[in-house]
C-alpha cells in the first residue's frame, strides 16, 4: 500500500513540478524567451488551444457557404426550388392524368363504347330532398328569335 501511496505522490509531483523552457539565439546566444512551466499547464494549454481550434472551425463551417460541401447539407434556395420542382411536376403530373381521361372518353364516343350512366339511389334522393328557390324565369326576345332561327332551319332541311 505504502508503494502505491509513493507512486501517486510521485507521479503528482512530476505533474506539478515546474520546469524552465529557455529559447536562444543560436548566433548570439541571446535568450529570447523564457518561462517556468509545469506538465499540467502544458496540458490545459494544449487542451484548451485545440477546444478554441474546434471552435473556431465548427463556426466557419456552419456560418458560412462551406457548408454546402459537406454531403447532406444544402442551401436554402436549392431546397425551395426542390419544392417548388416538386409540386409543378404534382400539378403536371395531374394534367395530364386529366387529359388521358378526356382522350379516352372521346375515344370512347367516336368508337360507339358508350357506358350506361350508372345511377345512385342516394344522390337522387338528396337531389330531391334539397330545396331550390322558385324561379321566376322568363323568356327574353332574343331566345324567341333563337328559336324561330332553329324551327327555320330544321323544317328545310
Amino acid at each position: 500500500m505504502t508503494k502505491k501511496l509513493k507512486k501517486a505522490t510521485r507521479y503528482k509531483k512530476a505533474f506539478i513540478e515546474k520546469f524552465r523552457i529557455i529559447l536562444l539565439n543560436e548566433d548570439s546566444f541571446e535568450e529570447v524567451l523564457s518561462m517556468r512551466l509545469s506538465l499540467l499547464n502544458v496540458f490545459v494549454l494544449l487542451s484548451f488551444s485545440s477546444l478554441i481550434l474546434m471552435s473556431f472551425t465548427a463556426a466557419l463551417i456552419v456560418f458560412t457557404p462551406i457548408r454546402e460541401y459537406i454531403p447532406g447539407y444544402s442551401s436554402g434556395d436549392l431546397r425551395a426550388k426542390s419544392v417548388d420542382l416538386a409540386t409543378k411536376a404534382d400539378s403536371l403530373e395531374q394534367v395530364i392524368n386529366y387529359n388521358n381521361a378526356y382522350i379516352n372518353s372521346i375515344r370512347k364516343v367516336l368508337s360507339g363504347d358508350l357506358e350506361y350512366a350508372k345511377i345512385n339511389i342516394d344522390s337522387i334522393i338528396k337531389a330531391e330532398s334539397e330545396n331550390l328557390p322558385d324561379l321566376k324565369l322568363e323568356t327574353t326576345e332574343a331566345e324567341l328569335n333563337l328559336r324561330e332561327e332553329l324551327k327555320e332551319k330544321t323544317e328545310s332541311k
